[in-house]
């Protein structure tokens, strides 16, 4: 019997494949650990200077007094021979002292530490990857630019704000990847925040330059050529700038022509940029995913709603359950799913948290031009499997999944497979039903979503859903298919059981019908 658990962390974890993404939420708070440790080594070193600077000042202090009365009578102040002494001792001996002192390297402690620390650190391809996640939640989220950049988000409880500096790197993300889209969104966001009279590293050319590219290539003549005079206003110098307004105004004159040959009433008809407003990576089936993820779209009628109830559920009579019956209630009517309520206590959680964190893995995916499980950017959780004999706790939330469901466990999977047809090497056949524990509460985000129907369920820490994969007859049920959102503030841990069809004859008996 196996307890599969499922990590997801905060923000990062939507953009990038390699291994050593930082995904967990873990993982991010060992480097808040790491980050507070350099700023006290770096403080450590600033006292280190400071002590320096005020021995070094004490020295120029008591010099310049010792000079400006030898200045003012220079052969009666060297005619007192412990003033020659002193002279020459101060000369030879204490000024060398001295240049040891400004010499003295008081940042070898910091540097060191700094080394050490940096093997930790995340790499560019990291940061790329969080700047894509924050880029994948503002599409799913449907968030405008300047709502991320004031931090104004639903749940949050640390405030942050992103410089003109952020949000241009940003938009160079987006313009590397040839995502003109969000590349205008951030520069445009960038420059708002710049004309508001923030004080930052970058400057409005710099943001006017990649600005106006991207309008270009989104078929924005007209903007762009505007963009381009701005820029030229601020720098009239600038190469490249010069050479575009140039390209624009040729562009556009062509155009005008063209359009004039065909109609004189539209002479002056200007040019129709393309459709603008669609990530470069935009899919139709993603739209109704993205919905249903803000809480749109869902496809329950209130005459359907109506038919929904809560109940207290005893698994048949089952002993353990009758004077102590779980709390149930309908999440959906077609496909059922049932949620039920505190049905795994906090202590439980923690126990089984603290079972899966040392063995979390990168989860993967079935690449179905190779027909091997892979990394995929768009999925970043991690997983570990966690058998019923590893402790007591594990095996008596499996006997409960047993007890409610009515389902066999001893034929769900023992171990995670590598090979893409670990279904035949298990010999239990297909995943007839899904069990899925909530770990966490998150502050926003991380629903549960089945496109097919415009089903939404959101996460409750201490309950679970249940719902079958497969039609009593066997036959695939593909209304079922489901996606996580991503968590847009907060993190979650959910952990489910995959329950297979071998061992479910009699607990599930096949129907004749392929749809029943």
């Amino acid at each position: 019997m196996i307890w599969y658990i499922l990590i997801i962390g905060i923000l990062l974890p939507q953009s990038l494949a390699h291994p050593g993404f930082f995904t967990s939420i873990g993982q991010m708070t060992d480097l808040i650990h790491t980050e507070k440790d350099l700023v006290t080594s770096l403080k450590d070193y600033i006292k280190a200077e400071e002590d320096k600077l005020e021995q070094i000042k004490k020295w120029a202090e008591k010099l310049d007094r010792l000079t400006s009365t030898a200045t003012k009578d220079p052969e009666g102040f060297v005619g007192h021979p412990v003033n020659a002494f002193k002279l020459m001792k101060r000369l030879n001996t204490e000024w060398s002292e001295l240049e040891n002192l400004v010499l003295k390297d008081m940042s070898d402690g910091f540097i060191s530490n700094l080394t050490i620390q940096r093997q930790y650190f995340p790499n560019d391809e990291d940061q790329v990857g969080a700047a894509k996640a924050l880029l994948r939640l503002q599409d799913t989220y449907n968030l405008d630019t300047d709502t991320i950049s004031k931090g104004n988000l639903p749940g949050v409880k640390h405030i942050s704000f992103l410089t003109a500096e952020d949000c241009f790197e940003l938009g160079k993300v987006a313009y590397t990847e040839a995502d003109y889209y969000h590349t205008e969104l951030w520069m445009e966001q960038a420059l708002r925040q710049l004309d508001e009279g923030e004080i930052s590293t970058i400057d409005k050319v710099s943001v006017l330059d990649y600005l106006s590219y991207a309008v270009y290539q989104q078929g924005d003549l007209d903007k762009a050529l505007l963009l381009t005079k701005k820029l030229l206003e601020l720098d009239p110098e600038h190469q490249r700038a010069n050479g575009n307004l140039k390209y624009f105004e040729y562009i556009m004159a062509k155009e005008k022509d063209v359009n004039k040959s065909a109609s004189d009433d539209q002479s002056d008809q200007k040019t129709t940029p393309k459709k603008k407003g669609v990530a470069v990576d935009y899919l139709p089936e993603r739209q109704k995913y993205e919905m249903l993820c803000r809480g749109e779209g869902i496809k329950m009628t209130p005459r359907r709603q109506k038919k929904l109830f809560c109940r207290y559920h005893d698994g048949n009579r089952n002993p353990k359950f009758i004077l102590a019956p779980a709390k149930q209630e309908d999440e959906w009517d077609k496909p059922r799913i049932i949620r039920f309520h505190d049905i795994i206590s906090d202590a439980e959680i923690e126990i089984v948290k603290d079972l899966a964190k040392p063995r979390l893995s990168r989860a993967t995916v079935h690449d179905p031009e190779t027909g091997k499980l892979t990394t995929a950017q768009y999925r970043v959780s991690k997983s570990a499997w966690l058998s019923g004999y590893e402790n007591p706790v594990v095996s008596r939330i499996n006997m409960r999944i047993q007890d409610l469901t009515g389902l066999d466990v001893s034929t769900a999977e023992e171990l995670q497979k590598d090979e893409p047809d670990a279904f035949k090497e298990l010999g239990t056949g297909n995943r007839i039903a899904t069990w899925l524990f909530y770990m966490s509460d998150v502050s926003a985000g991380g629903a549960t979503v089945f496109p097919e129907v415009g089903a939404s369920v959101w996460p409750k820490k201490g309950t679970a859903v249940f719902w079958y994969n497969l039609f009593a007859s066997g036959e695939g049920d593909y209304s079922t298919r489901h996606a996580a959102c991503p968590v847009l503030v907060g993190n979650k841990w959910v952990s489910n059981k995959w329950l297979h069809e071998r061992g479910q004859e009699f607990r599930r008996p096949c129907t004749l019908s392929e749809l029943e």
